[in-house]
């Protein structure tokens, strides 16, 4: 795992890499970097804005609203950009604090009256000033930035009242960066005190421990209080407010039976990556990363219940089951097959367990075995790297030696590093999907995941080597874009991310309204894109600038309008005459089908090769477990007298190499066995 140090020079590269790539200031690219990772731990929600606003003795880089726990956050920053650590000093920090708090209090008195309309910094004002006015407030986080590293005395900061508004201080440095990063990695996480009653389940031999255990209702609130989504990150849902038929019935539990609650509620499953006991007592004293896998609603409507409807949640016990992961690495498999056995009071999608498709490993496949082409004169061929979890890149050269981590750089440089975040926005965006998109990272992946299910469930052949390169083209297209917009004489700072977004779903409309397809093999051989293309990206983004940041009456809010379907709908509507275009950067749709068939086919060819590689590669010790196992009728699908047979035969040695079409059944009998629990050594 990495260090401190080496975290921090790697995080710098990646400031660099992206300031470089999207044509960002260098402390923009912190500020938005930090925010993304902030949001995938939990710390800000998917309503996370930018929005600057800086005037004398005022200082703010954006803000989050937290809709369940009403919790606004205003966030500043400090980015130094040195390669040596910086240390935070109080008087810097005070100053930030300060002009944060200053920006609320004028926010409260109606600021927004002074502030352009079309600026990002009056939708910001505006709701800010809603908030207030309705009471939509019970705490106000302050939240700083830094690339520094801060004493605990400035990390640990105690909340004060004023005016009636609790006001929490939290500076992010490096130090809490690199805990994300670890947590990610599997190594580290937040922790929990507790003193809860538990009964120890099964011995030290199993490769889980799991604890019975009740929390109440108001530890439970306090816990959510605290961490809020950084105890969903591995669910496989959000909470679905009082809808469903399932949230009603706890909702009335809660309120006029609060006693049957432990008798009519399933409770919660949660895993943690270790714990401790108290060694008089033998109560859980503390949970290390602790997760609630099944039960994120039970938790949601019982805070929402204390919080919103002012519930009395103090006669409400709620049983737990806490599993204890002894390998980081089985944790993801773990929560997976958990979540998907235990949720069972909603529907489940199968794009909910999106994190462990085998579209990832597609896409990693890929990413480690094609080389992009050389470009500008090099010599040298390139990977472009696919980062599934936060933290895979530096990871991977965490561990080599000088001279094989130089060749790791040089092979995988870091401004080619795309994470599955980036590569969701950039693909919903070419399906024309500008405006769910412009929801956030969470709503805008959750939506990928679905599409890229439904298509996988129809063909597992559908993630070839071309649609790799496809994808990585349109990352490429992403980040021209957002250069085109950043410097064009007609852009004034705002809205960037939501013009980018809809600029690329109108080129990808247009291409569709005239029956063709663009070229992507041609950004993929330049690695960039062709200038025709470009002068096409900056007619069509100053066209789209215009018309998102002056919406229709009664959509003053220029952030929420461009969420809204009707916007898509009003840009497309944008009339622009070309000039005559380059018939190399389109191809027809029989050119299309004719490259897409002959990659599947590909494919094929090398998922059955595959096959014949693992199947030689199990040991005959496993196929004689897997023969008694089926022989003794263990298994949930019986196997037919063919498939015995075969694995009769391969256990006993008499299939020295599997044909293609042995290998298929075969790999099939073992995964299968694998999914029912069957404990074998691969």
């Amino acid at each position: 795992m990495a260090t401190l140090q080496e975290f921090h020079e790697d995080f710098l590269q990646s400031i660099l890499a992206e300031s470089e790539s999207r044509g960002l200031m260098k402390a923009q690219a912190f500020f938005e970097t930090v925010c993304d990772d902030l949001i995938t731990a939990g710390d800000l929600t998917s309503n996370y804005t930018q929005a600057d606003y800086i005037k004398k003795g005022l200082e703010v880089s954006g803000f989050d609203y937290d809709d369940e726990r009403k919790i606004l956050t205003l966030l500043n920053h400090q980015f130094f950009q040195e390669e040596e650590l910086q240390t935070l000093t109080k008087s810097l920090i005070d100053t930030k604090f300060n002009r944060l708090r200053t920006f609320f209090a004028k926010c409260c008195e109606g600021l927004f009256r002074n502030i352009e309309e079309t600026s990002e910094a009056y939708s910001m004002a505006y709701g800010i000033y809603r908030y207030w006015e309705k009471k939509h407030l019970q705490k106000v986080r302050l939240m700083v930035l830094t690339d520094g590293k801060a004493t605990r005395t400035l990390t640990d900061l105690p909340p004060l009242t004023s005016d009636g508004v609790i006001f929490e201080f939290r500076v992010i440095d490096i130090e809490y960066l690199h805990k994300i990063y670890e947590s990610q990695s599997g190594s580290a996480g937040f922790e929990i005190n507790v003193d809860l009653p538990c009964l120890k389940v099964n011995d030290e031999k199993n490769s889980y421990q799991s604890y019975l255990s009740v929390i109440s209702g108001e530890t439970l609130v306090q816990i959510y209080e605290d961490h809020g989504q950084k105890l969903f990150e591995q669910n496989v849902r959000t909470f679905l407010q009082f809808k469903g038929n399932v949230n009603k019935g706890l909702r009335n539990t809660i309120e006029f039976k609060p006693e049957m609650f432990f008798a009519y509620n399933n409770g919660i499953t949660a895993t943690a990556a270790s714990i401790e006991l108290d060694e008089k007592t033998g109560n859980l004293k503390k949970i290390s990363n602790f997760q609630i896998v099944n039960g994120g609603q039970t938790t949601s409507a019982i805070y929402a219940a204390q919080k919103n409807s002012s519930l009395d949640v103090s006669g409400i016990a709620v049983q737990m089951k806490l599993s204890v992961v002894k390998k980081a690495e089985d944790q993801d498999d773990f929560i997976s097959k958990v979540a998907e056995y235990a949720n069972t009071q909603n529907k489940i999608n199968n794009s909910d367990f999106f994190s462990n498709s085998p579209f990832h490993k597609d896409m990693k496949d890929y990413a480690n075995r094609v080389y992009a082409p050389a470009i500008g004169g090099s010599q040298r061929r390139t990977h472009w790297f696919y980062e599934r979890v936060r933290g895979e890149y530096l990871n991977s050269q965490a561990y080599l030696k000088p001279e094989p981590k130089k060749k790791f750089l040089l092979e995988n440089p870091k401004s080619q590093v795309v994470d599955k975040t980036l590569l969701s926005k950039t693909e919903n965006l070419w399906r024309q999907k500008p405006d769910v998109v412009s929801k956030g990272a969470q709503e805008s992946f959750k939506k990928f995941a679905e599409e890229i299910t439904a298509i996988l469930e129809k063909d597992n052949l559908a993630i070839t080597e071309s649609f790799f390169k496809d994808s990585i083209s349109k990352v490429i297209l992403f980040r021209a874009t957002e250069r085109i917009v950043t410097k064009a004489d007609w852009y004034d700072g705002g809205f960037r991310a939501q013009t980018v977004a809809y600029t690329i779903s109108y080129l990808s409309a247009l291409v569709d309204n005239n029956q063709l397809f663009l070229n992507f093999d041609l950004i993929w051989e330049r690695q960039e894109v062709p200038e025709q293309l470009i002068e096409m990206l900056e007619l069509i983004s100053e066209q789209v600038y215009n018309k998102i940041t002056h919406p229709p009456s009664g959509y003053a809010n220029i952030t929420q309008w461009t969420k809204n379907p009707m916007c898509w709908d009003s840009v497309k509507e944008i009339d622009i005459d070309f000039p005559e275009l380059d018939k190399a950067l389109f191809i027809d749709y029989q050119e299309k089908k004719y490259i897409t068939k002959e990659n599947k086919e590909i494919k094929a060819v090398d998922k059955g090769i595959d096959k014949q590689i693992f199947v030689i590669s199990v040991g005959s010790d496993e196929w004689k477990k897997l023969l008694s196992y089926y022989s003794n009728y263990k298994g949930t699908k019986n196997l037919s007298s063919m498939q015995l047979d075969m694995l009769g035969k391969i256990a006993a040695g008499k299939i020295p190499v599997a044909t293609e079409k042995q290998s298929k059944i075969l790999y099939q009998i073992y995964i299968d066995a694998k999914k029912e629990g069957v404990d074998l050594v691969k």
